[in-house]
């Protein structure tokens, strides 16, 4: 597909800032900006001027000077988007950039779509469509984990993976056809054994990355991190003490805390999604009966439960109810009030929940590095480490893979049943084409528009 109109947006963030720049990028980019811009050398022509070069000028509204600007040309295909590309970088006042690019409109830009300089890119065989998808997470990420994947997947570790099965597939493709084509030169005598290799090799390589979903997951999204505990347990407290902030409400009164209460935090590099519950206890009240329900339905989809007991009250039914909804889960027992005379019963608290704790106090924060290491460790100690092996962070890529891997499942049944290799065809072919919607070799353009109407303004 070729794209010959000029696009134009401002591609810094919204927001006062010492520069900003505007994109601009098409077949007519370098002749808008040359009709705006006046560099201090009179004689020069961004037409002339070399790729990738920088020129000090003004933009120049007829007879009045906007701004005082460095201009960026790259000339394709040498740039981002593949096209000729102009980058003006202004001060950075909100009411410069909208002017210079309202200038840039006027002269024959149009202004980009979310996204649209990245799907340029894309079209123009820049980059391939998880490539793409990577520039939107990189943006996004919320920790440095989240980060170095995002990373890994633009430089084309996804990609790279995807493409190698693929090859494999591909030949494995030509070579029945060739055979059933010519089978007087091209023998399949001992296919099956050849084939069975390639199957178990990618079969694995596929199972691999499906199941670094999950853990790719955590990474982007943070570990979604459930809060449970009796009414007056320290939960509120322990959240507040978290964000460094009364966010939620703290009384000495039973059921203050009636419904969820979500924050995304950042411990040292770790992304937590953080949920508070209502306290869980048996409860007359519907409202509150509401929301020790919803607290219950909520544990169960949780990566880490929180468990705060309050070390200055015995354990009861409730503390019992929550041990038996965390035993299958990952879960970290804080015993709060740790500052007081503790009632509790440690060692009984540790059989019943076959779980070491961590004394707490959400008044003086003592255990809070105790937890913050207890959850690095859980998570990120030969779990969930960044060490160069490519995560799946993206649910359509890893429906794509499930569906190549099941293909592939299919074609092994079918050698090992002994059937004629022209069937292997069939779901080798599914195969390749279910991994190459996650390079975009094969998509349909309306899911191209949804991937890319989720970027930002510029991107």
């Amino acid at each position: 597909m070729k794209i010959t109109d000029t696009i134009a947006a401002i591609s810094s963030a919204a927001g006062n800032s010492g520069i900003g720049i505007i994109r601009v990028s098409g077949d007519e980019a370098i002749e808008v900006v040359d009709k705006i811009f006046r560099p201090a050398n009179k004689n020069k022509k961004l037409a002339n001027v070399e790729s990738h070069t920088v020129h000090y000028g003004h933009i120049m509204d007829g007879d009045k000077t906007l701004d005082q600007v460095l201009v960026i040309v790259m000339k394709n295909p040498h740039s981002y988007t593949g096209e000729d590309t102009v980058e003006i970088d202004c001060h950075g006042g909100m009411l410069i950039l909208k002017k210079v690019l309202d200038l840039v409109l006027k002269n024959g830009a149009r202004t980009a779509e979310p996204g649209e300089f990245t799907k340029r890119a894309f079209l123009n065989g820049r980059i391939d469509l998880s490539q793409a998808e990577a520039v939107m997470d990189l943006i996004n990420s919320k920790n440095d984990f989240a980060l170095n994947s995002s990373i890994e997947q633009l430089k084309g570790g996804v990609s790279d993976a995807i493409k190698d099965i693929r090859k494999d597939i591909i030949y494995h493709i030509a070579f029945i056809e060739s055979a059933l084509d010519d089978p007087e030169h091209i023998s399949l005598d001992g296919y099956d054994e050849e084939i069975t290799k390639m199957l178990n090799e990618n079969i694995n390589k596929i199972s691999k990355l499906v199941n670094s979903f999950d853990n790719g997951r955590i990474m982007k999204e943070g570990i979604k991190t459930v809060i449970l505990g009796k009414p007056n347990a320290g939960k509120s407290s322990l959240l507040n003490l978290m964000l460094g902030e009364d966010r939620a409400i703290v009384t000495d009164i039973e059921g203050t805390t009636r419904d969820t209460l979500e924050e995304n935090i950042n411990f040292n590099g770790l992304s937590l999604k953080i949920i508070d519950t209502a306290g869980i206890r048996d409860t007359e009240d519907l409202v509150e009966r509401i929301g020790v329900n919803k607290a219950k339905e909520i544990a169960k989809e949780g990566d880490l439960i929180i468990y705060v007991v309050d070390g200055s009250r015995e354990l009861d039914d409730n503390d019992r109810e929550i041990i038996k909804l965390i035993n299958d889960k990952q879960a970290i027992i804080l015993v709060n009030k740790s500052d007081m005379d503790t009632v509790i019963n440690i060692d009984e608290l540790k059989k019943d929940s076959n779980r070491d704790v961590i004394l707490f106090s959400a008044k003086n924060g003592e255990g809070m590095d105790q937890l913050e290491e207890e959850i690095r460790n859980m998570f990120y100690s030969g779990k969930v480490t960044y060490n160069d092996q490519v995560y799946i962070t993206n649910a359509r890529h890893k429906e794509a893979l499930e569906n190549a891997l099941e293909s592939l499942k299919q074609v092994k049944n079918s050698v090992d049943a002994g059937m004629p290799e022209d069937f292997y065809s069939i779901d080798l072919m599914d195969a390749y084409t279910d991994l190459g919607l996650i390079i975009g070799e094969s998509v349909e353009d309306d899911l191209v528009n949804e991937i890319f109407s989720k970027f930002c303004m510029g991107k």
